[in-house]
């Protein structure tokens, strides 16, 4: 292991959190148990409790029902594809990878900077659900991307991808390795752009797991699998919560869950992938390539998974997205507090013009 991968960076915060790489955290108490310090800004008491026994909380109308449209009319557009003409869903090209084929499968559009995006995530609502689940206020939004999922048939058929005995699955998985007694501390979120429905698939998760996971841990062999979980499903039942267009759904990394496939005959699911976590203020590296995606509408690094797009990159697509005083801070672009930086040229006043 390189000695980049085991540096651990202090968060911008007031509760010492540590990451590597602004992704999972090495927390002093386990986000389930946090004792909050500062007053609730959109989580209700009961909200909080969900939060803290099954893993998840739903923040309904996270964004207004029209701004979670015009992100589903842009997925659309963006990958070329007519939602009155399902002919149209299924393009056929060429795969860079196996892992573009999954992604294809999946759902995934390649799109991370356009304005509407950016609107989701320096939407103030949003900022303070994750500002209630980490309790502090110093936050980086990740540079993610959305999913448009018609039903999985022809080249988007689940039966594509060869299925595995351990580690990932798509229909039920940890987010962190599960099996070290302080797992790290990680949390995920999206934002419904359609409403939900059985037959559509989306999100499922197993939040009787969560509840009793320790117990659970404790009846496991010693070599378990420490990202896929292996439950009796009538004793840890399977949960799809219901979402509506313009809904917030945050889960725990150590809550297992995955996306049922569509199954309908004709409908589509669509989510934009949004969370937030401690500012890395001190992972100058870090926060430089963070700026320099926006700055350029390039592919985020964090995650290898992310690809951009195949056929025609944003940077050629349109402007890339002005940023709100709380936009800056959530990027990385202007300091939460106390220090300043060397900025690219040019940066700021992009800010500033907004």
């Amino acid at each position: 292991m390189s000695t980049a991968e085991t540096t651990l960076y202090r968060s911008a915060t007031p509760v010492p959190y540590l990451s590597a790489d602004a992704d999972t955290y090495r927390a002093p108490t386990q986000l389930r148990h946090l004792t909050k310090s500062l007053p609730s800004r959109v989580l209700s008491e009961a909200d909080l409790h969900c939060w803290r026994t099954y893993g998840y909380v739903i923040v309904r109308q996270a964004i207004s029902t029209a701004a979670a449209k015009r992100l589903l009319d842009f997925a659309w557009d963006f990958q070329g594809l007519d939602p009155e003409r399902p002919q149209t869903w299924y393009p056929q090209r060429e795969f860079r990878s196996e892992l573009d084929r999954d992604l294809h499968v999946y759902g995934f559009v390649e799109a991370y900077h356009h304005q509407l995006i950016w609107d989701s995530r320096q939407n103030p609502r949003v900022y303070d659900a994750f500002v209630d689940v980490w309790d502090c206020e110093q936050l980086w939004v990740t540079l993610d991307r959305l999913n448009l999922n018609p039903p999985n048939v022809g080249n988007r058929s689940r039966s594509l991808i060869a299925p595995t005995e351990r580690g990932f699955d798509i229909e039920l998985h940890w987010d962190v390795d599960s099996t070290p007694a302080e797992p790290p501390q990680r949390v995920q979120g999206l934002i419904a752009l359609t409403d939900t429905s059985p037959e559509l698939g989306g999100f499922q998760c197993c939040p009787e797991l969560f509840r009793r996971f320790e117990k659970w841990c404790a009846t496991q062999p010693a070599h378990r699998d420490p990202i896929r979980p292996d439950v009796d499903r009538t004793e840890f039942p399977i949960v799809r919560p219901q979402l509506a267009a313009g809904d917030l759904l945050i889960w725990n990394g150590m809550l297992a869950h995955g996306v049922a496939p569509n199954t309908s005959a004709d409908g589509v699911r669509a989510v934009q992938y949004l969370s937030m976590m401690p500012a890395l203020e001190s992972h100058e590296e870090l926060r430089r390539s963070r700026v320099d995606s926006w700055r350029t509408l390039s592919t985020p690094d964090w995650n290898p998974t992310l690809l951009g797009d195949a056929i025609k990159p944003e940077a050629e697509r349109y402007r890339g997205a002005q940023l709100t005083e709380l936009g800056a801070r959530l990027l990385g672009l202007e300091p939460w507090a106390g220090h300043e930086w060397d900025r690219v040229d040019g940066d700021v006043a992009c800010v500033r013009s907004a």
